[in-house]
């Protein structure tokens, strides 16, 4: 009986078919057992076991947001959640004004309301379906250039600074 909700169950009905002795002596080792408080683990005993069956949660980002995002995601080269969070806005308004993208009002709200942590997981099937394609990165140019760190050290001299005490 590895979960708590299992032992509840066992214990449960042996508590309640026990006489006051027995119930005593079950109670002391069902309150050490599961680190319940003893006035808590005689209700949860004393009470029939009926499982709760688990609801399902009302979905708030439908198809239509999920599909939207990934467009905008692409549009902004897959970045980050919470880089696209802060974009998403100016990157609505300006493909709506160049006519890429037209949105119905209640997906347009959807997606300004949604968080960056939401944003990732919505993203995730998506990203996972591209691949290990990573963002397109820029490269350097000559003025950009990082010079290595024994050419440096060449060119400038060391100074000496003396400490007088």
């Amino acid at each position: 009986m590895a979960t708590r909700r299992e032992l509840k169950q066992a214990v449960g009905e042996r508590y309640r078919a026990a006489g006051r002795w027995e119930r005593r002596q079950i109670l002391d080792e069902f309150s050490r057992v599961t680190g319940y408080h003893r006035k808590h683990a005689l209700r949860v005993l004393h009470r029939p076991f009926v499982p709760q069956p688990a609801r399902p949660r009302k979905r708030i980002y439908d198809e239509a947001v999920r599909q939207a995002l990934a467009l905008l995601w692409e549009a902004a080269d897959r970045i980050c959640g919470k880089r696209l969070k802060a974009l998403v806005p100016v990157l609505i308004e300006s493909m709506e004004r160049h006519g890429h993208v037209r949105l119905d009002p209640v997906v347009r709200s959807a997606l300004l309301d949604i968080s960056a942590a939401t944003i990732d997981r919505l993203l995730r099937p998506v990203r996972e379906a591209s691949g290990r394609i990573r963002r397109r990165r820029h490269p350097l140019r000559s003025h950009q250039k990082i010079a290595s760190a024994a050419c440096c050290t060449r060119s400038r001299p060391l100074r000496k600074v003396l400490v007088c005490a």
